[in-house]
């Protein structure tokens, strides 16, 4: 139920959804002869477009998700262990194209590829189902094993967990499946935008994780005052950012996280 709940509620808090729904009430209500509510709903739709897709107000919403977790500083401790979480893998399209596909997450995978060679004693799990809420779609985990094979990574050393569709998920079943022992170090590789949540969720699921993030999107808050060149590119940096406070306030207010906005912990 929370799955279904989480998709539906994602969906309709995206600017470019919510745009969408907002302007086609507001089009449907003038064909019914209510112009003044109608036009009021169509106004701030478009306004709501201008705003979302030019304005500096995806990036500082990206920005402050994006800039809780600093990056990850070799110390030279090796890790235990590596996770990686599912989102950038098209396993359809690869299944279908028979090379790999990924999408703008891509660095999950360059990443992944990177630190197995970087630390050879490592354990890699990657971790990600099929998450689509409205077709049959096949796992990321058994192509990124395939990659991690294809690339020299001895079968020994992976760990596949299949069955997640949330990021709520992506944490209980990989804590159970890995069942880390105190004072082993594990490393969660995913975007820098999704690591406040992904934290949180692998924090309530019991297991300590230090953040490596990757797909940054932006340089910095030096992006704060940049405008967009395209309603398109700001409406997707937009969806991105919403989406994912919307996440964290959900996971916070379900009890899948016990903070609302997950930070580095102090030593």
């Amino acid at each position: 139920m929370f799955f279904i709940f989480s998709k539906m509620l994602g969906f309709f808090t995206e600017p470019t959804n919510a745009i969408a729904v907002i302007c086609v009430i507001g089009i449907a209500l003038v064909f019914l002869q209510r112009q003044r509510i109608g036009t009021l709903l169509v106004t701030f739709g478009i306004l709501s477009l201008l705003v979302f897709g030019y304005s500096p107000v995806g990036n500082v919403l990206l920005l402050s998700l994006t800039e809780r977790f600093p990056k990850w500083q070799d110390d030279g401790r090796a890790p235990d262990g590596i996770i990686v979480l599912g989102g950038a893998i098209d396993a359809d399209s690869t299944a279908a194209r028979g090379s790999l596909e990924i999408n703008s997450a891509g660095e999950r995978v360059t990443a992944m590829l990177e630190l197995a060679r970087r630390y050879p004693q490592a354990r890699i799990v990657f971790t990600g189902g099929a998450g689509s809420l409205i077709e049959i779609a096949l796992s990321e985990a058994p192509v990124a094993g395939e990659l991690l094979r294809r690339f020299g990574v001895a079968s020994e050393r992976i760990t596949l967990e299949t069955e997640s569709r949330t990021t709520d998920e992506n944490a209980a079943f990989t804590a159970r499946l890995v069942t880390p022992k105190p004072g082993e170090r594990w490393l969660l590789v995913t975007s820098a935008w999704h690591m406040p949540r992904a934290v949180g969720a692998f924090r309530r699921a019991g297991f300590d994780v230090e953040a490596y993030p990757v797909d940054w999107r932006t340089r910095g808050w030096i992006d704060a005052t940049e405008t967009f060149d395209s309603a398109s590119a700001g409406l997707s940096r937009s969806d991105i950012a919403v989406h994912e406070w919307v996440g964290l306030i959900t996971y916070w207010l379900a009890g899948r996280s016990n903070e609302l906005l997950p930070g580095p912990k102090t030593r």
